[in-house]
């Protein structure tokens, strides 16, 4: 098949670590026009504006948005509004109704949206669906903590409203967890450290239940150094499962039964070329609908903790 012309929206450091990467690599994709207002590509149609892009380059089959949470809604608004087949950064909006706006405004323009839960993509998770779907669980422990002055070096708008805080790492785990449990789960209690010149969590713990009663328990910090910590252990009636380093390392038992590189955006391209091919979407709100629940649903201690 030919090759999808894509332009890539937003050139920070997501999209430099990660998705140039994966397109430069990918069989399905070529990456023709960016738009960034402050960086450009060598080699690359370089645009100010999504709009400019659009404009520029008619030809587009598709984008892909890597720019901050607050700004993902209108901009792919826009490149539906143009017939393109759109993928959404995780989380894919700063609200569910904002996500779930664009599900009808997709469905109406008949173009393929695709929310990419990268940490899905993970090299264990897909085998640790698989082996606990029969299983009975008795607990979940979920450890997410990350240096954010490693990932988000100078990036204000983590810390304002829409930016997420502690849970734009955090919510990766939760996509693993919506999609590794055989059952659907839910809040039951949160507690958010908000520091206070922020007005979003440095760390968080939720608890929460499925209909069973069984409790999954998450921690997520944003003030890890050293080692980072990307943990999920599911107690079973046959014995552990671990999915650790962020799903590339696979425990069951005592027994590694995965460890491999971890190359979650090659997976998630592949399966955005599936739907663009399709014309078909794939947007599953569940991780961002437990985030909502637990900015509706927390208790805000503030921390002295001071974010410059």
């Amino acid at each position: 098949m030919s090759t999808i012309d894509i332009g890539l929206v937003g050139v920070g450091k997501i999209a430099c670590d990660q998705h140039l990467p994966a397109i430069d690599s990918s069989p399905d994709f070529r990456l023709v026009a960016t738009a960034d207002p402050h960086s450009r590509l060598d080699g690359v149609d370089g645009y100010d504006s999504l709009a400019a892009m659009l404009n520029g380059v008619p030809g587009l089959q598709a984008v892909a948005i890597c720019t901050p949470t607050h700004l993902r809604y209108s901009q792919a608004r826009i490149a539906l509004e143009h017939g393109k087949g759109v993928l959404l950064e995780k989380p894919p909006g700063a609200t569910l109704s904002e996500v779930e706006d664009l599900i009808s405004q997709a469905d109406r323009q008949g173009c393929p949206l695709f929310a990419a839960w990268h940490s899905r993509f993970a090299p264990g998770v897909a085998a640790a669906r698989e082996w606990l779907a029969e299983k009975a669980i008795h607990r979940v422990e979920i450890e997410w903590k990350e240096d954010v002055r490693v990932w988000h070096p100078g990036q204000a708008w983590i810390w304002e409203p829409g930016g997420m805080g502690v849970f734009d790492p955090g919510i990766n785990a939760l996509s693993i967890v919506t999609r590794i449990l055989p059952r659907a789960f839910f809040l039951r209690e949160a507690s958010l450290q908000v520091p206070s010149n922020c007005q979003t969590p440095i760390a968080a713990e939720l608890s929460f239940s499925d209909a069973q009663d069984t409790p999954i328990h998450a921690a997520f910090d944003f003030r890890q150094t050293g080692p980072q910590t990307w943990d999920i252990h599911v107690d079973t009636d046959d014995g552990r499962l671990s999915l650790t380093h962020g799903g590339s390392r696979l425990v069951i038992g005592r027994q590694v039964v995965l460890e491999a590189e971890e190359r979650e955006y090659a997976g998630l391209y592949a399966r955005f070329a599936e739907l663009v091919r399709a014309g078909t979407s794939d947007v599953d709100v569940a991780p961002l609908r437990h985030v909502a629940d637990a900015f509706l649903y927390g208790h805000r201690e503030i921390v002295d903790a001071f974010v410059e």
